[in-house]
């Protein structure tokens, strides 16, 4: 397996010029940087005007490795080839090495580069990027991959520290500037393949230790009024004649609020320390990673580094297990219009009466607080009267709020705060508070809490646990994660008064009334739900299902051999057809055709039963063309196919060019085989494997907009082109963007979530 590294960007606040001079301190040796023994000049060669200097060299490492494991090698040292090229021109420098010993059995290819940056000409840039790959080493293969790893995460953090050095020694010496490569005037302009050689210097050198990476480009300025103050704050100790004002557009700060992203986007290492918290090397690179994983597969908008970073950690930075179920946390935020929670949702008023809980100022850590009386709750008749699905509407909302709290908390602290502290009272607890249904919904909610929103429970705390409670904690302890459990604090009786106890994570200025503290706590004091308030079980049934169903997205299953579709009839010609989907398992192939008949009736497809027009975690199957109708003559299709894999999100609208019956179709998607040979593949046969029973599933969305109206969106994108031609195309966690993007290919368009 390939093991990949993406460093952030590191950001020197002193020139180009002076990083450099700093940067050839360390040649020819380095006491700095023990593990490298010696290094050779190969070749040296400048351009004719001297902007462009490149250096190639070959290094000799003492690699720390068991003995036993160098006797089996028969080496003593590993040699790397290293390739450095500086432009004065552009104050880049470019270096790129690979390892000589043992590449046909171990490839190890490493980029970095230098740059000014780009919106502070002052300061320097530094990012790195490499992979291992190990294809055999005597059977050491996850011995060696574990020890590179290792030495390659601890030469990164010192590789900083060795630059740092440097500058300090240059400042001591009263070396505070170094003039800018300027032209000579009567030198020719160079470019890089007009070089002349050197003569190669015998002195011995080292391999730089901060290893490689892609160039520099533009640090990101978001139009998130929260990432305007991240910036301000990371360049708040550089003078005002140096730092760059970057004014940023204000928008509702909105917890699950998307960053701008693109591909090209970068982390900038401070912001990272101060917003997000001291990561390793090794976890800065899995956060990079799948954040351009979901640029590049959800382009658009994207979830903010805080909540990736919760699913990294929920999985310990395994990066592909995080990124699965964050994939499932999405699709599941977008179905359910989570991210709109807080303005949409309005709490009932037995809940505002009867609901036990409740925020509470923050603990000593700055994490807010939030207090939960549950012996006071009268759970049987909370159920009774709203129902599972408001009371897990309910707890979403406080966890939304919860996120949001956290922000502001890491903005008047001045420290990353990425969870909260939940204090539970179980004083009043009893055998009533077992109720089956009333312990069902408990277990729905957590399950639903668990899956969405990891690592946000910091600390919990569980005061005045009575007898009963050992068997509420045998029903639910399996349900909650295991990393999840060890943050569970629980005490009995008045233990939480003594050592150790409640002044240990609170301040006793905030400790509520109710356990001995002075602070009034406007929690609700709870009560038992007046029964007048019950409903029937129908009509709970009924609220449920609404609750379920209140989502724009309809569910469906695609099978082998039986798509799914759905059938839009258009009488203005002019109309624009939009849809936006998530393919939630499998891979799919998307299709829209167009008829001038009615198709069919919608068949049930006998693999899913009946057909329903309820939306439910199962989805449906629908197949409207019939089996006799042949393409080109009783259907055509207006859209080129879309092949779009497990985990994407696609949107893009359709201008109608004539009336009639249009057909939305996705289609199982089947591996081609190889055309020189009638055997399957191994790729085909892996691929085969991984969908289960030929099933997928997508969530989707679909509209017709009137032609008036889309123009209307679309005015502040006149540079588009023409609206009759826009290409579909993958986009993010949202609704219909009103921003869109065009390309030149027929009959299709797109809209892109910015």
């Amino acid at each position: 397996m390939v093991q990949k590294y993406q460093s952030p960007i590191r950001v020197y606040k002193q020139p180009f010029e002076l990083v450099m001079e700093a940067y050839e301190r360390r040649f020819p040796t380095c006491h700095l940087i023990p593990m490298f023994v010696d290094s050779e000049v190969l070749e040296e060669t400048e351009s004719e005007d001297g902007s462009i200097h490149q250096v190639q060299r070959r290094c000799k490492l003492d690699v720390d490795a068991p003995r036993l494991l160098k006797r089996i090698a028969g080496v003593d040292y590993v040699y790397f080839s290293q390739e450095n090229t500086l432009n004065k021109r552009e104050r880049t420098l470019h270096i790129e090495s690979h390892n000589e010993t043992f590449s046909n059995r171990v490839i190890i290819h490493e980029l970095c580069s230098y740059s000014a940056h780009p919106e502070n000409d002052d300061w320097t840039c530094f990012e790195q990027s490499a992979s291992l790959d190990i294809k055999s080493f005597f059977g050491f293969e996850s011995t060696v991959e574990k020890m590179a790893m290792k030495q390659y995460a601890s030469s990164i953090k010192k590789g900083k520290e060795i630059i740092e050095f440097y500058l300090n020694q240059l400042e001591e010496e009263g070396i505070s500037h170094v003039p800018r490569w300027t032209p000579s005037l009567d030198a020719p302009f160079s470019s890089s393949s007009s070089v002349t050689t050197k003569p190669v210097c015998a002195t011995p050198t080292l391999l730089q230790l901060e290893l490689p990476v892609t160039p520099a480009v533009s640090i990101p300025v978001s139009t998130d009024a929260n990432d305007h103050e991240i910036a301000t704050a990371i360049n708040n100790d550089a003078t005002q004649s140096d730092a760059t004002s970057n004014d940023a557009t204000s928008q509702p700060d909105n917890q699950m609020e998307n960053q701008l992203g693109t591909p090209d986007d970068k982390l900038d290492a401070d912001y990272i320390k101060r917003y997000l918290g001291d990561l390793t090397p090794l976890q800065e690179s899995c956060l990079i990673r799948l954040r351009q994983w979901l640029q590049e597969s959800h382009k658009g908008k994207i979830p903010k580094d805080e909540h990736i970073l919760r699913f990294l950690r929920a999985r310990d930075f395994n990066m592909e297990k995080a990124r699965e179920i964050l994939c499932q946390s999405l699709t599941w935020r977008k179905q359910h219009q989570v991210d709109y929670l807080l303005e949409t949702w309005t709490s009932p008023q037995v809940l505002n009466d009867y609901y036990t809980g409740g925020w509470h100022h923050h603990d000593k850590e700055g994490r807010p607080l939030y207090i939960l009386r549950l012996g006071q709750m009268d759970t049987k008749g909370l159920v009774r009267a709203l129902g599972e699905e408001s009371l897990l509407r309910h707890v979403l909302s406080i966890n939304e709020e919860g996120l949001r709290r956290c922000e502001e908390n890491t903005k008047v602290f001045g420290r990353p705060i990425s969870c909260w502290t939940c204090l539970v009272d179980l004083e009043g607890l009893n055998m009533r508070h077992l109720w089956r249904p009333g312990v069902k919904a408990l277990l729905r909610i957590i399950e639903v809490v668990e899956a969405n929103y990891p690592e946000t429970l910091g600390r919990l705390l569980i005061l005045r646990a009575p007898r009963v409670f050992p068997v509420l904690w045998t029903l639910v302890s399996p349900f909650i994660d295991e990393n999840t459990r060890k943050k569970f604090l629980i005490y009995a009786g008045n233990d939480y008064q003594g050592p150790g106890g409640l002044l240990d994570y609170i301040d006793k200025e905030v400790i509520p009334d109710f356990l001995g503290g002075e602070c009034m706590c406007e929690v609700p004091e709870g009560g038992l739900v007046p029964k007048s308030l019950y409903r029937t079980a129908e009509e709970l049934e009924n609220e449920d299902i609404s609750l379920w169903t209140e989502t724009i997205y309809q569910s469906a299953s695609v099978f082998k051999g039986a798509p799914h579709e759905v059938v839009i009839e258009i009488i203005d010609a002019s109309s624009v057809i939009t849809w936006d989907f998530d393919v939630c398992k499998g891979d799919v192939v998307f299709h829209l055709y167009h008829s001038k008949r009615a198709p069919q009736t919608p068949r049930k497809d006998p693999l899913v039963g009946q057909h329903s027009s309820i939306t439910t975690p199962g989805g449906n199957n629908v197949q409207l063309i019939d089996k006799s109708w042949t393409l080109g003559l009783d259907y055509s299709m207006v859209e080129s196919p879309l092949t779009c894999k497990e985990g994407e999100s696609v949107q893009g609208s359709h201008v109608t060019r004539w009336p009639g019956f249009y057909i939305l179709q996705w289609k199982f998607h089947t591996m081609p085989g190889s055309a020189s040979t009638n055997l399957p593949r191994v790729d085909d046969v892996l691929a085969s494997l991984q969908v289960s029973s030929h099933k997928c599933k997508v969530m989707y969305y679909t509209e017709v907009i009137g032609s008036e109206d889309f123009r209307t969106a679309c005015f502040d994108v006149q540079s588009l082109g023409s609206m009759t031609s826009l290409e579909s195309s993958h986009s993010g966690f949202s609704q219909l963007s009103h921003a869109t993007s065009s390309s030149n290919h027929s009959q299709s368009s797109s809209m892109i979530s910015r």
